[in-house]
């Protein structure tokens, strides 16, 4: 929240994810952006709407006119920031070549977006799959995308050589998932930094040893 402050008192606007246009009601980004700000302090389910309005300078019935409830501005919040790190994840692998190692920069990109922003890789890994509304959201949506990227960069593999025939993308695809959240899991819980390069390279080592065919 000391970061919003020091650039609002120096005239710089704060970088924001949110997609604006012409028909985008002010009142919602700035709803969106002020439970951003509580989030940084806060326990989400701490958090009241009337907090919400208060920070925002926005009406508080807005939060039910745009997002139904809180639980639908959070999921606002996460979407719009699931949508720049998807868009992110396919820029990368633009430059690079080779199943192995477009998977290996997901994992890393990934590792490293959850260490600079941990307040959304909390809300994603621990506050929103507890409810049955995540898996009717557009959060939900972006991380099939995202599963579905791995899935075929899998199927990639194994149909160019790099990894065994016999292995099942299904599987090594949750193989990855499942390893890369573990792995980052306790520094969210005790808010501990972590090495991305590092962390990546011992899971490439770990997942992709058995599985890589020898080339």
């Amino acid at each position: 929240m000391g970061n919003r402050k020091a650039a609002s008192s120096a005239g710089q606007k704060a970088p924001t994810p949110y997609q604006r246009t012409q028909s985008t009601p002010k009142g919602k980004i700035k709803l969106a952006m002020a439970l951003e700000e509580l989030l940084a302090e806060k326990d989400f389910n701490s958090i009241t709407t009337a907090e919400i309005s208060r920070v925002s300078g926005v009406n508080e019935s807005l939060i039910y006119r745009y997002f139904s409830d809180k639980r639908g501005l959070l999921h606002y919040v996460l979407a719009e920031h699931q949508k720049k790190s998807l868009q992110q994840f396919y820029t990368d692998l633009v430059a690079v070549s080779g199943a192995l190692q477009k998977l290996r920069k997901l994992i890393w990109r990934t590792l490293d977006n959850w260490n600079k922003d941990r307040i959304h890789a909390k809300i994603l890994l621990i506050e929103v799959r507890n409810f049955p509304g995540y898996y009717d959201s557009e959060t939900y949506l972006i991380v099939k995308e995202y599963c579905g990227l791995i899935l075929s960069i899998v199927q990639e593999g194994i149909k160019n050589g790099e990894i065994l025939n016999d292995v099942s993308p299904w599987f090594l695809m949750q193989a990855i998932l499942g390893t890369v959240e573990h792995v980052v899991l306790p520094s969210l819980l005790f808010d501990r930094s972590i090495d991305p390069e590092a962390f990546t390279d011992n899971i490439c080592r770990t997942v992709f040893g058995p599985v890589a065919a020898k080339m």
